[in-house]
């Protein structure tokens, strides 16, 4: 549903990254792994329509993402941010109802469709029991799957994630890793960024490792998340290991550096 093609992408004036090119179909996790200053965001913002492209192409569902209105782009892709505070004591039913403003026109309320909407967005996360809570008194995991259940009640077939488990403890990076394979099987498309490599071979079908701008690698985690691969992105030793169960991890060796 999503592709793109050769891509060139950053701000008016500077160039970010270029030659970036992959195709996400329905039900598939793409992560995105690369350092800090990398292109991650700058990459997702343009996927979004928020950045003109520099060259290349992207289309969604066979469309050119410019040739889409914000609403048409809205109604098919679900933005996930880096979870924040909130400024405002708006509850957690509020927040997940927004989700629902692609689908309204000016001015117009939430009809009980839209609500209901919600309300099983919430359900499918597993957070109906904090709906009357507000936004900003919830833990920072809580807010996390907040979001993600305001991008779910878009009824989006592709979920794009800003580093969904930044700043979240290790029990709610799993938590929202399990969120994001539970949404996959429903036959969402997800491409989320994170700076843990381990976090790919957790839930994703496929990784793009991006340094610099451009695709460094790009294909099974296993085949492309690889102790070579770990060292030119991010400038570290590391070896991966398999563990008795078969899953694969990445151990650093502290006090080496390529």
């Amino acid at each position: 549903m999503l592709a793109v093609d050769d891509l060139a992408f950053g701000f008016p004036g500077r160039t970010v990254g270029r030659g970036v090119s992959f195709a996400l179909a329905d039900g598939e996790v793409l992560c995105v792994l690369g350092p800090n200053g990398s292109g991650k965001t700058t990459l997702f913002r343009t996927l979004l329509g928020l950045l003109a492209p520099h060259g290349g192409s992207i289309a969604l569902d066979g469309a050119a993402l410019g040739t889409l209105a914000r609403a048409a782009i809205a109604r098919r892709v679900g933005y996930v941010p880096q979870a924040h505070a909130g400024y405002f004591a708006y509850t957690v039913r509020e927040m997940v109802r927004m989700g629902r403003t692609a689908h309204l026109g000016a001015f117009a309320a939430p009809s009980r469709h839209d609500c209901a909407v919600a309300d099983v967005a919430l359900e499918t996360l597993g957070i109906e029991t904090l709906a009357a809570r507000p936004f900003t008194e919830i833990s920072g995991g809580e807010r996390q799957l907040t979001l993600i259940a305001r991008a779910l009640a878009q009824e989006a077939g592709l979920l794009v994630m800003d580093e969904p488990t930044a700043s979240l403890d290790f029990g709610n990076q799993v938590r929202v890793l399990e969120r994001i394979a539970q949404l996959a099987a429903r036959g969402i498309a997800v491409l989320f960024s994170t700076h843990d490599p381990d976090h790919a071979f957790l839930c994703a079908q496929r990784a793009l490792l991006l340094a610099e701008g451009r695709t460094l690698a790009l294909g099974p985690p296993r085949e492309v998340i690889r102790s070579d691969t770990l060292e030119q992105l991010y400038r570290v030793t590391v070896r991966i290991v398999e563990t008795e169960g078969g899953a694969h991890t990445c151990v650093p060796s502290l006090g080496q550096r390529s």
